[in-house]
């Protein structure tokens, strides 16, 4: 499936986030490691995704004069996860800047149709003025994602400023962008296509299974 049609769409191709990825597809990577190298690739992700976030000029002082610099606004920076694998790269966003607020959005798969369903969301109350940034490590069919932005709409966000994952499938991308063709998505790896369970291939398994040490024997 060509993806070129949509221009909302930014697939990361840095060495260090390829090899890390790598690693993190491995089945032999233990918990703590896969966990380690999910924030690691959260923090590379999140320095690309926001090389243009807004700045404002604040004075300070140095060791020999008094200057004006610019700086950001981290409270005015809001990183979605949707629960729960969202949450391993929400502490690497978050190391990042760790002056940004942080919401939470909680779906879940069903097994059988593969459709999302809400469980949980908690944001930040004026969230509607702020720069979000939704999070999760994976997007296969898509429904998760356009369904976290939609509850985002809901509480008044008009336009989120980026969706951020690790892996997608075309599928995934294709459903996104038809749904959201104006929003950013930022991938770390473009996969081959989704299997006949709707996990993404060669994928790396379920991620948040692999964060949280849960994966069924």
């Amino acid at each position: 499936m060509d993806i070129s049609q949509y221009k909302n769409v930014r697939v990361l191709n840095h060495p260090l986030l390829t090899h890390k990825i790598t690693k993190l597809r491995n089945i032999k990577t233990k918990t703590n490691d896969f966990r380690q190298l999910v924030k690691e690739i959260a923090v590379i992700e999140g320095y690309e995704t926001l090389r243009d976030v807004p700045m404002h000029m604040k004075e300070i002082e140095t060791p020999v004069e008094k200057t004006v610099q610019p700086v950001i606004s981290p409270s005015n920076l809001c990183f979605v996860p949707i629960l729960r694998a969202g949450l391993g790269m929400a502490d690497g966003m978050l190391e990042l800047v760790p002056g940004a607020r942080c919401g939470h959005i909680g779906l879940y798969r069903d097994e059988v149709t593969h459709e999302p369903h809400e469980y949980y969301c908690k944001l930040p109350d004026d969230i509607a003025n702020m720069k979000v940034y939704v999070i999760d490590p994976m997007l296969a069919t898509g429904g998760s994602a356009i369904d976290a932005i939609k509850m985002l709409q809901k509480h008044g966000v008009e336009h989120v400023d980026a969706f951020i994952c690790i892996i997608a499938a075309p599928e995934g991308v294709k459903a996104f962008c038809e749904a959201f063709p104006d929003t950013p998505l930022i991938i770390g790896a473009l996969d081959r296509q989704l299997n006949e369970n709707a996990y993404i291939c060669p994928g790396l398994g379920d991620c948040g299974d692999r964060i949280f040490g849960t994966v069924k024997k």
